[in-house]
């Protein structure tokens, strides 16, 4: 079991070999921030629905060196995503991005990435000064504080202005627990300059059988007339459990669309944050999780209108079997500068097992009277109705529900762009609803 004195034996190991460190500031007010704050248990509202707390009853590797693993690019051949001739890959093994593993296929001058503390320390220091950790502004808790606290082997990516990435970018991260029980926690920050296009792809996979769990933040931040696609694949197996966090700033009048798509793993907390910094700006969110087993999920999205004219809309779906739990927690703010904002978010779940739980939460916080928002959210079962129409057909009881809840997932599908990125996740469907009709 990690307490709170073996944090600090450990942090005080990092700050004491890297004394340097352009970034030890940032860390030392990280680890002061989860002092103060500790782990979250599930009297902090927002942790309500999700015990945090038990997965650090496991003895961790902590801080895991890049010497703790010795996964080859044959390992990480079996886990790429179709497509990856073609794109520009970034691998973090055990929370530490690896550039002997990656590979890039942008020409030079369209795509720059370098280690975080390489960026923190040379010509992108006052892009990284200005803006890593900016996240901690919205999420306070003391997960999000612990990455902070021990950022190392972080990456830092930059897109410059005026270019479309005809590659795109593909992250991935891989626990390798063949040996040890692992604790990561990637940390990235990504600057997109304006006029510019990318696609970013993120996936989770785990190597081993032994526990496993990420603490990874992602922090993007987007410029004037940027076109920012993103999407998470979560498939893990029952011993990886995460918390996720992705914290996108519209600094300039951008477009954002963002996909997460969660099939498997232990227990999962993600945080989707958006906030739009400058009128105008549009945002499309989208969130699909098809959970079996004991799988647990907690979504946290927060869409933050603080200037003028701004549209977002969301919409997160849910199939649930066995004795799943999901939470559905999404927050729209409108400050009180941000006029003319038009923001719509719904919620809708399916419960395939009178065990199968779902605790959902929509929310508005408007603090200006000219807008236009709404919130909706619904729980129930299949369509007994169609699905007696099917059975009357005779499509048999499994293949008429294996129809049905495709359908009821096909407007998130829709939303992934990519064909060949789409056509493997859409196969990743179908394989787990095959897993729930037996």
């Amino acid at each position: 079991m990690m307490n709170l004195s073996d944090f600090k034996d450990h942090f005080e190991q990092l700050q004491t070999e890297n004394p340097e460190s352009p970034i030890a500031q940032i860390r030392l007010e990280g680890f002061h921030a989860f002092d103060k704050a500790g782990l979250p248990t599930k009297r902090n509202e927002e942790w309500k629905y999700t015990d945090i707390g038990k997965l650090f009853n496991n003895e961790y590797r902590f801080v895991a060196d890049i010497s703790d693993s010795s996964l080859t690019s044959t390992d990480v051949d079996a886990i790429r995503l179709p497509g990856h001739l073609e794109a520009n890959e970034i691998v973090f093994v055990n929370g530490r991005f690896m550039p002997v593993l990656s590979k890039f296929r942008s020409p030079q001058g369209q795509l720059t990435v370098l280690p975080l503390e390489d960026a923190a320390r040379g010509i992108y220091k006052e892009m990284v000064r200005e803006h890593l950790g900016c996240s901690s502004a919205y999420i306070k808790d003391g997960i999000h504080a612990l990455n902070t606290s021990f950022i190392n082997g972080g990456v830092f990516i930059y897109i410059p202005k005026e270019q479309e990435l005809n590659h795109p970018l593909y992250i991935y991260h891989i626990s390798d627990a063949r040996q040890y029980n692992i604790l990561s926690q990637p940390r990235s920050l990504i600057y997109i300059e304006r006029n510019t296009k990318v696609q970013l792809v993120e996936t989770f996979s785990t190597i081993g059988t032994s526990e496993c769990f990420t603490n990874q933040v992602m922090e993007v931040v987007v410029h004037n007339n940027a076109v920012v696609e993103y999407y998470k694949i979560q498939n893990e197996t029952a011993n990886a459990s995460q918390v996720s966090t992705t914290h996108i700033r519209q600094t300039g009048r951008s477009y954002v669309h963002a996909v997460t798509v969660t099939l498997n793993g232990g227990m999962i907390r993600n945080n989707m944050n958006v906030v739009m910094e400058a009128a105008g700006n549009e945002a499309h969110l989208f969130g699909l999780y098809i959970l079996n087993g004991h799988t647990h999920l907690d979504n946290h999205t927060l869409v933050d209108n603080v200037k003028p004219n701004c549209f977002s809309n969301e919409l997160y779906k849910g199939i649930l079997d066995n004795e799943t739990i999901g939470v559905f927690n999404g927050k729209i703010m409108v400050r009180p500068d941000a006029q003319k904002t038009n923001a719509y978010q719904t919620n809708k779940n399916i419960l395939l097992s009178d065990d199968a739980t779902i605790n959902t939460k929509p929310q508005l916080e408007i603090f200006a009277d000219d807008v236009k928002c709404s919130h909706g959210c619904t729980v129930g079962q299949l369509d007994e109705n169609a699905l007696f129409y099917l059975r009357a057909r005779g499509i048999p009881k499994s293949d008429a529900q294996e129809l049905l809840l495709k359908a009821f997932a096909l407007d998130i599908l829709d939303q992934i762009k990519p064909e060949l990125l789409r056509g493997y996740i859409e196969q990743l469907i179908t394989e787990r609803l095959s897993v729930n009709k037996k």
